[in-house]
């Protein structure tokens, strides 16, 4: 009898231990829709190229986001100008971090000041247009909604009001993280980096304020291809920071409207890739695709000190058009991992100016009559198209690269015949030469720069660095242009 007792207490723990692990497993599998809220914050929005702080293992709450619509006029590029039509009055829009089963309250404002009407589609939506047909607003008033964030990823949101091209183009879009339940992996460093095309009235650096141009975005035929909304958003003084030995994520989308990006940072590889944004990882990747409309979520160390350039690798959108950034690394070499002589310049933009190899069939362009500049001036604009166009072979300080590229600091050879020069910088050159000493033998390439832009240029490099201080007039590199 104790031996059936003893049996039966054995079978009913058995059974019960197996009723618990089945409990256990479904609750493991919990339906976004049905995860329950907990209290009501107002959601963090920061601008590009930062981001809020992370969700982590908060439980799900109603997320109150309130976001204005703001049309504006900003920099495009050195010297030109565009009116943007802005999500938080940045390009991209603000950023949004929420989890999956938080309730998203949306309000979106639009300007009093502002000309059009506008909504919203975030692509973390699931409900009619992504939020866009209950988000249509007039200048002057607001609309909300609410969502239940179902899905983890990161999500393009955009404009959606007709022309739905136009409003895209014009810089309205940005990014929307929904983190997966317990946040993702911690990182010592985060940004927000997200590639847009846009087409101007004006080619890419014609100077001024531009109108878009509707033609060119049918075709596809961008004048700018940018990261943040403009040329240099992310280089210099913007450049994005961190330290060796630090793990940087990097939350990159693409709103387009119409190029693909292949982004890639050179000097680095992912060591984590969320494809397209969602919960697939790949690993070791250096360059990944996001379509327009697209994201990416990529991670990795940061092992040497350095500059490290962010590109769309369609490379010439990178040095021509303005998709590149940089990312600063500090620290302590390790010899170890990397070794070598660091040149300054090797990748830094390039800028519009249409370079060829040296020919002898130069066409003579009709004369145009244009007011000579102030010296000021020319130096000024002389300097822009220089850090476009020369800066990489010749260096910020016209010292040239030993061994391949010449000197213009002090050069002996510039100083002897400007008429010479200007030439050179007009039509290229190939062959020997010596300067200061030294024989050079390398390819100087034909610029194509207009005759006012080579005597800007060539007026800045001679008042600078120790030379002779000549003011090169249009008048002047119309004379050699017209000799050829």
């Amino acid at each position: 009898m104790n031996i059936l007792k003893t049996l039966g207490i054995i079978i009913t723990s058995l059974l019960l231990i197996s009723c618990n692990k089945n409990e256990k497993n479904e609750i493991a599998i919990v339906d976004p829709a049905e995860i329950y809220i907990k209290g009501t914050i107002d959601a963090e929005l920061t601008s590009p190229p930062f981001v809020p702080a992370p969700v982590g293992n908060r439980v799900a709450k109603k997320l109150l986001v309130n976001m204005e619509i703001i049309e504006k006029e900003g920099t495009m590029s050195d010297g030109v100008t565009y009116v943007y039509w802005t999500f938080g009055g940045s390009v991209p829009g603000s950023f949004i971090r929420t989890r999956i089963g938080d309730v998203v309250e949306f309000t979106l404002s639009n300007h009093p000041d502002n000309k059009l009407p506008h909504n919203i589609d975030l692509h973390a939506v699931t409900g009619p247009g992504g939020g866009a047909e209950s988000s249509f607003v007039a200048p002057g008033q607001q609309k909300t909604f609410s969502f239940k964030t179902l899905n983890p990823g990161l999500y393009v949101y955009h404009c959606a009001t007709a022309p739905v091209g136009m409003h895209i183009a014009n810089g309205m879009y940005g990014l929307i993280l929904v983190e997966p339940e317990g946040g993702l992996p911690p990182v010592d460093k985060e940004y927000y980096i997200m590639q847009g095309d846009f087409y101007t009235k004006g080619a890419n650096g014609e100077r001024g304020l531009q109108a878009f141009d509707m033609n060119k975005a049918i075709k596809e035929d961008a004048d700018y291809v940018v990261f943040n909304g403009k040329v240099g958003a992310l280089t210099g003084d913007n450049a994005i920071t961190a330290n060796v030995g630090e793990t940087v994520r990097l939350f990159v989308g693409n709103g387009g409207p119409n190029l693909t990006s292949s982004f890639h940072v050179i000097g680095e590889i992912f060591d984590n890739v969320h494809i397209e944004g969602g919960s697939t990882i790949s690993k070791n990747i250096q360059t990944t695709s996001i379509p327009a409309g697209g994201a990416a979520i990529v991670d990795f160390k940061v092992d040497v000190p350095g500059t490290f350039i962010l590109v769309d690798h369609a490379i010439f959108r990178a040095f021509n058009k303005g998709a590149l950034g940089m990312l600063k690394v500090s620290g302590k070499e390790n010899k170890t991992l990397y070794s070598g002589v660091k040149q300054e310049g090797i990748y830094h933009p390039e800028g519009s100016t249409i370079q060829t190899m040296p020919d002898e069939n130069g066409k003579k362009t009709a004369e145009v009559k244009v007011v000579e500049k102030s010296l000021t001036q020319k130096m000024k604009d002389g300097k822009q198209v220089y850090m476009n166009t020369c800066f990489a072979c010749h260096q910020s300080e016209g010292q040239g690269i030993e061994g391949a590229f010449p000197p213009l600091a002090k050069s002996d050879y510039l100083n002897a015949d400007v008429k010479r020069s200007i030439g050179i910088v007009l039509n290229g050159k190939t062959g020997e030469i010596t300067v200061n000493g030294k024989k050079y033998n390398s390819v100087m390439t034909k610029q194509t720069l207009t005759e006012v832009e080579v005597a800007d240029v060539m007026t800045y490099i001679y008042n600078s660095w120790g030379n002779n201080k000549t003011n090169v007039t249009v008048d002047l590199v119309k004379q050699v242009k017209n000799k050829n």
